[in-house]
């Protein structure tokens, strides 16, 4: 049988729905939510940073407050921008990535902030029928040093993202539509399987942060797992997507996506 394939803006709605459901149980903390570019947000104060449709911020946001009524929700109607990405992770002490594979500058703003304001931030992708996840914490690696994108257009971008966060690409060997990746037209194939275990691998990395408790793999260093090879990865890149291995693989993808 074909892998699933399922649109983007479908697998964001899942995952997101998935990883406020498991932030709301576990943490008693404020909430903060926003729009940007087309694109909502919903910010977990000590816990992340989440992504949305439009459509759905006002169903996850009641969908949090219904698992946790002590959750203290503020809005920021105006969107995240430079000019008030400080006062959206004022008091934050951990982020989560939760964005659209695709919000891009908005990522590159948000990480970066939080490398200058030293917040751990934590990214995680589902991929496939598994999921990808890098950490980069304060004083470490930061997450345009890893994944080299300044000065390169989107489509560059999003390649070096892809490759970055999963440098042993375990999902492409089973992939069956391959056209079902077009980074070009926004589109990529994932599973409700992969936005599961992305939410799960997130949430105990950011678990583990906030507890300081149990080893936390900071970038270069990442895990990958892969629920349909029935396999977990340890990565090492130092360097990031400037590691020579990475540039082979970047010159790879690139040559395939491109086609």
């Amino acid at each position: 049988m074909d892998m699933i394939v399922t649109e983007i803006d479908d697998i964001v709605n899942f995952f997101k729905s998935e990883v406020v459901e498991q932030v709301a149980r576990e943490t008693g903390f404020r909430q903060r939510e926003s729009k940007f570019g087309g694109v909502e947000f919903l910010g977990i104060m000590t816990t992340g940073l989440f992504a949305f449709p439009d459509a759905s911020l006002g169903r996850m946001c009641g969908m949090a407050k219904d698992i946790n009524p002590e959750l203290d929700v503020r809005v920021f109607d105006s969107g995240i921008a430079a000019e008030n990405v400080d006062d959206f992770l004022d008091g934050v002490d951990a982020y989560v990535d939760g964005l659209d594979y695709f919000a891009v500058a908005a990522r590159r703003l948000v990480f970066a902030k939080c490398a200058e304001l030293g917040i751990p931030a934590t990214t995680a992708a589902p991929l496939g029928m598994g999921a990808a996840v890098l950490n980069f914490l304060p004083g470490r690696m930061t997450f345009e040093e890893y994944f080299r994108l300044e000065g390169r257009d989107e489509m560059e971008q999003l390649i070096r993202f892809l490759v970055g966060l999963s440098p042993a690409m375990l999902q492409r060997s089973y992939l069956a539509v391959k056209e079902a990746v077009d980074l070009a037209s926004h589109k990529g194939p994932s599973t409700p399987m992969a936005c599961e275990i992305c939410a799960g691998m997130a949430g105990v990395e950011v678990l583990k942060i906030l507890l300081e408790r149990g080893k936390v793999l900071a970038a270069p260093w990442g895990r990958q797992f892969d629920g349909y090879r029935g396999r977990m990865v340890r990565t090492w890149r130092p360097g990031g997507n400037n590691n020579p291995l990475q540039r082979v693989a970047v010159r790879v993808a690139r040559m395939i996506l491109k086609e």
